[in-house]
């Protein structure tokens, strides 16, 4: 008991020291885990292989939830890019990698044994990354998802076909797990003595697999309900807990036992109930759980590097992971080309899944038991594995260089900018929610506008409903100029990229000082690049919508309509001015905390705003008074705010 307890102790000290300080430094959690895995390594010691088996789980849980956001008919929906380009990426890169390490002496069993291990990329790593960093709903982000998930189906012939590559006899891994180190899964894939399919034959072992997907789909269609209702009888909060956690476990169990990846059958269970009413229950319910076991995953693969076997050979080692790496990049980078991805897309996709995965630990300890690789080969590509998932969250961030460089925004492979035949009083930039309600009350008064957007499908949208716009990137110069910035009084950029945003602020006031700008901004620090680089006005995109909020709040807690409308208006006009004056303190270098003349006006304004308030509300009261009651016909009601 005080070994579990010093183990635990270990492990949640070590990630809440590292993980604070990765994504601080913007490295994100995934290397902050891989980093405090290393740092307890010889803590640990066989201690990390056991861990394995439950940090597992934490894979098993993240496909589930990602499932459950997934409903069959958007599943069937990619099934071009399941089979095309998840299907491409694991053949193609399967052929270079077999050709390479067969050029290394290696027989074309072994090499292609080698190949398919290293075609897989990691789903725990790349999935948590694009979710901590929003990009899970991109283009590039759900191209990534669908190689993924292809890649997690192939698992499953990947482990039939590596015994008919064995060239010597079966091993048996030691038990102290000095070779193969069955952290990463080794295990018999039908489940060993517990297997439900060991000893039948080829069809028996494929009616029993078929009959166990088909008892994961008709449980959650016709047994989630009953559960569910019996569950809340007991009005205990823990019970639904229990519950989840009896799903997710009970559906990795029945998959294990029939040689099935545990991992794929709760990502089938989890689409299956993606419709279902409780899907946001089982969400909350297992997000905490998900989160630390992944946590715990990362760990057990940052302190399974073995560097001993790295220190015998170095350059071997850092070779072939580099080579593995650059093999899977030029795959990715071609397939991207093939399927359209332009852009920061085009390089999300490519440098998101250049590593090798999770599964290929599973595979690898696989073929050792089965004689398909040596243990001396064995070693070294479960070292290559490791290296390459801890150079992933490396890779995020040359991504996000890319993506911050002008020249990402890939011109050559989009669509034909529209021919600009127009040109109006006012300029949007940008057509989403926020530049559609700009654009129409404009319109609705009498003045021209000229609509750009990068995006085709929503000018597209715009013209069937009558509204004119032009397809183009706002951002590009000589679109910027067909669309009459030379002559336009006024510019309004409503991207919803910030950096983009940014930069067209900063282009137009170059070339047009006398233009009027009016921006969108996401937050008070985009406020403030904003005004650095040259915006008039700057609208928060959610600041009047919470400023009616609050007034609704104010006038159910007894202030009149007028008095909660002089609250708004007084909130709204300080908080411009606080903006202004906070901007030109604001330093980008600087963290705001540590900023000592920003805190110490920021606090300041909160003493100004309480007396502006007062005195709004007091003056309120007396005109309230000398209506005889009733609030002034001419009031405020939906007088627009700027922010």
């Amino acid at each position: 008991m005080l070994e579990t307890l010093f183990l635990a102790t270990i492990l949640l000290g070590a990630a809440v020291l590292a993980v604070p300080l990765a994504a601080r430094l913007g490295l994100g959690s995934v290397l902050g885990y891989l980093l405090a895995g290393i740092a307890v390594a010889p803590i640990l010691g066989a201690e990390a292989r056991e861990l394995q088996h439950i940090a597992e789980f934490g894979v098993v849980m993240m496909l589930f939830l990602i499932g459950l956001e997934l409903e069959p008919r958007a599943l069937w929906a990619m099934r071009d890019r399941l089979i095309g380009m998840g299907g491409l990426q694991i053949v193609l890169t399967t052929a270079l990698l077999t050709g390479l390490f067969w050029l290394t002496g290696l027989a074309w069993q072994t090499a292609l044994a080698v190949g398919l291990i290293f075609a897989l990329s990691s789903t725990a790593i790349v999935l948590q990354t694009l979710t901590e960093k929003r990009l899970m709903q991109t283009s590039g982000g759900r191209a990534t998802f669908s190689v993924l998930l292809t890649q997690d189906i192939a698992v499953i012939p990947m482990l039939a076909a590596l015994p008919l590559l064995a060239i010597r006899q079966p091993v048996t891994v030691a038990p102290d797990g000095s070779l193969d180190r069955t952290a990463e899964g080794a295990s018999d894939p039908h489940g060993g003595s517990m297997s439900l399919v060991e000893g039948l034959p080829a069809w028996g072992v494929t009616l029993v697999t078929i009959a166990a997907v088909a008892a994961v789909i008709l449980a959650g269609i016709y047994l989630t309900r009953p559960m569910f209702r019996y569950i809340h009888q007991a009005r205990l909060r823990e019970m639904y807990t229990a519950l989840a956690l009896l799903i997710v476990v009970s559906i990795a169990t029945l998959m294990g036992l029939v040689g099935l990846s545990a991992a794929l059958g709760t990502f089938l269970a989890g689409v299956v109930l993606a419709n279902s009413e409780f899907r946001h229950e089982l969400e909350s319910d297992l997000e905490p759980f998900k989160g630390l076991l992944l946590g715990l995953f990362f760990i057990t693969v940052g302190a399974g590097i073995d560097f001993a076997t790295l220190a015998g050979a170095p350059l071997r080692i850092l070779g072939l992971t580099a080579a593995v790496i650059a093999i899977k990049l030029l795959v990715l980078f071609l397939l991207a080309l093939a399927f359209g991805l332009r852009g920061r897309d085009r390089w999300l996709f490519t440098l998101g899944l250049a590593q090798a995965g999770e599964f290929g630990f599973v595979l690898l300890s696989f073929s050792l038991q089965q004689g398909v690789l040596g243990q001396s080969l064995g070693a070294e590509l479960l070292l290559v594995v490791a290296l390459s998932m801890l150079a992933t969250p490396l890779l995020f961030i040359l991504y996000e260089a890319m993506a911050r460089r002008p020249a990402t925004r890939d011109h050559a492979a989009a669509p034909e900018a529209d021919e600009i035949d127009e040109t109006g009083q006012v300029i949007i930039a940008g057509i989403g929610r926020f530049g559609q309600v700009v654009n129409r009350l404009i319109q609705s008064v009498g003045y021209s506008t000229v609509v750009l957007d990068g995006n085709l499908s929503t000018v597209q949208t715009m013209r069937q409903f009558g509204f004119k716009g032009f397809f183009g990137d706002p951002t590009r110069p000589d679109i910027l100029h067909s669309a009459g910035l030379d002559a336009a009084r006024v510019l309004v950029v409503a991207l919803d990229d910030k950096v983009a945003s940014v930069q067209l602020v900063s282009y137009a006031r170059r070339h047009r000082p006398d233009i009027h700008i009016v921006a969108r901004a996401r937050d008070r620090v985009h406020v403030y690049e904003l005004y650095a680089a040259g915006a008039d006005e700057v609208v928060r995109e959610l600041f009047d919508s919470s400023l009616r909020a609050g007034r609704y709040v104010l006038e159910t807690l007894g202030l009149t309509d007028h008095e909660a409308a002089e609250a708004e208006i007084t909130f709204s006009r300080h908080d411009r001015r606080l903006l202004r004056d906070l901007s030109r303190l604001w330093d980008p270098e600087v963290p705001i905390s540590q900023n000592a003349a920003y805190v110490e006006r920021a606090r300041g304004a909160d003493r100004e705003l309480e007396t502006r308030l007062a005195e709004a509300l007091d003056q309120a009261e007396r005109m309230r008074a000398r209506a005889g009651g009733r609030a002034p016909p001419d009031g405020p009601e939906d007088e627009p705010q700027k922010t």
